[in-house]
């Protein structure tokens, strides 16, 4: 079965500001995404990837644009399913608000109990990615062969709940796994078991530095911003 490279979108405007996202029209990629994205080809260029799928949501978009601008016969398709989870009445909303709602433990403890006000629950977030995944594997699989890679790009919450997925973790224990914006994750599938095979690549270890103000225990919901 195919090997499937997921890529969080480079850093955007609303990261940059602490906004949840979620499916706002608008959110854009800020400078550093876009340079971000703009380095994903050399960064990429070493694999053939046989099909490029990503979430419609603009900061996607703008961050696979390069990779197809360097591979023009790479076939490019939008799937909804990759498309960040639905906050609902959470979305737009300020990320240091919303940690005062009863919700956001909940969210961080037991996220498999999390429905968001006005969207859709964590669970179903999960569930159609995965379907996405597993169809997309048969497609790709289909087409070029067994050994081929495709390449994914979507958000945060989506792409800790697929690696939850791939190593049969609780999704109450997604929140345990981190992705940076434009960082690269691999899995690789097969007939019994899926391997991954990279985790929340950057080629850059500056977010492991110690910074001036500490990170909180909680997880950021949508990603985070990544190495400021």
């Amino acid at each position: 079965m195919p090997t499937l490279i997921l890529v969080r979108h480079g850093r955007s405007t609303a990261n940059t500001s602490g906004v949840l996202a979620g499916w706002t029209p608008g959110v854009a990629l800020d400078d550093r995404g876009a340079a971000q994205a703009a380095a994903l080809p050399a960064r990429l260029a070493g694999l053939p990837i046989s099909e490029v799928v990503a979430s419609p949501l603009q900061r996607c978009q703008e961050t696979v644009r390069p990779l197809l601008d360097a591979r023009p016969g790479l076939r490019s398709h939008t799937d909804e399913r990759i498309g960040e989870c639905h906050y609902g009445d959470w979305s737009g909303r300020k990320l240091a608000e919303l940690a005062d709602e009863p919700l956001m433990a909940v969210v961080q403890a037991h996220p498999t109990a999390a429905a968001f006000p006005g969207g859709e629950s964590m669970r179903a977030m999960q569930t159609r990615a995965a379907e996405a995944v597993r169809e997309w594997n048969a497609r790709v699989e289909r087409d070029h062969g067994a050994d081929a890679v495709y390449l994914m790009c979507s958000h945060g919450d989506i792409i800790k709940s697929l690696v939850a997925d791939a190593l049969g973790l609780h999704l109450d224990l997604f929140q345990r796994i981190s992705v940076e914006p434009c960082s690269i994750t691999a899995i690789r599938y097969t007939r019994l078991r899926p391997f991954l095979v990279r985790l929340g690549d950057t080629g850059d270890f500056a977010s492991l530095a110690p910074r001036e103000e500490p990170g909180g225990e909680d997880a950021p919901v949508g990603g985070g911003a990544g190495a400021p």
